[in-house]
């Protein structure tokens, strides 16, 4: 059950970071470059989200006891 409970966070930090990178993709549009969209998302903490989620469901998996 524990497992379960920890992967589901990790899901949900992932999908709360992915969709904030999506979210701040609208300031293309208004005129800053990539780079300056890079160098932006780099300073926002809710960014890091994503990869931290994907750490912790990755961990999750492959410390699943598997038991055949």
């Amino acid at each position: 059950m524990g497992y379960i409970f920890v992967f589901l966070i990790g899901f949900g930090l992932s999908v709360t970071g992915g969709v904030t990178i999506i979210a701040y993709l609208n300031f293309l549009p208004a005129g800053i470059t990539w780079v300056e969209y890079f160098i932006f998302i780099a300073g926002r903490v809710e960014c890091y989200f994503l990869p931290l989620g994907i750490v912790i469901m990755g961990l999750v998996v492959f410390s699943y006891p598997n038991n055949r």
